[in-house]
């Protein structure tokens, strides 16, 4: 008696309406997270200095709305395929919120690729999920050593990006301080023409 589901044992239909769900809500999710800290963060701050001060200004002002056009027009195609990628869904979900993209533009165009999220992994994804973790059991490994290895593949790629994370901050600090910067001189403007 096998303790691993085959993919014949799970409906597919099943599998795939239940995957598109969590692809919905998680993009929803995200999307509207997004859009409620831009609108409370413009409508209820009013920072006056530093990183806060450029950021609001940079979310309330022309170069977003143009931004916000680009991405209505032509830039709507980003949300379904943000789905067939890895590592770039949630950016592109939550620009997509900043942008403050028209929620029903962006749900039709999130369900599109939800669709054909949930339907790569109702079919390759559980497969191979199936196989990976069969020929784990199968192989005389047990539960725990499968759930040690993924603690343990978790745990590297943890600190591998905390090594990266790291290695990042030491490359800004030394750029900073290199002697190897180019001073910004400022340009005057040029005299005004006679009239």
């Amino acid at each position: 008696m096998s303790t691993v589901l085959e993919l014949d044992d799970f409906p597919f239909g099943l599998a795939l309406a239940l995957l598109w769900c969590v692809a919905m809500l998680r993009g929803q999710a995200t999307y509207w997270l997004a859009r409620t800290l831009t609108e409370q963060g413009l409508r209820h701050t009013r920072p006056t200095r530093g990183w806060r001060a450029s950021a609001h200004a940079w979310l309330a002002g022309d170069a977003l709305d143009r931004g916000r056009g680009a991405v209505q027009r032509c830039g709507i195609a980003a949300v379904p395929l943000c789905y067939l990628t890895v590592g770039v869904q949630t950016v592109v979900l939550a620009s997509a919120g900043v942008l403050r993209m028209p929620w029903v533009r962006f749900t039709l165009a999130q369900s599109v690729g939800a669709a054909a999220w949930a339907g790569i992994y109702a079919t390759v994804g559980f497969a191979v999920w199936s196989t990976v973790v069969r020929r784990a059991l199968d192989g005389g490994l047990g539960p725990w050593a499968v759930a040690a290895a993924a603690v343990l593949l978790t745990l590297a790629v943890a600190l591998g990006h905390r090594g990266l994370v790291l290695r990042r901050r030491r490359r800004g600090t030394t750029a900073s301080t290199s002697s190897t910067e180019v001073p910004v001189v400022p340009v005057s403007d040029p005299p005004a023409a006679p009239r």
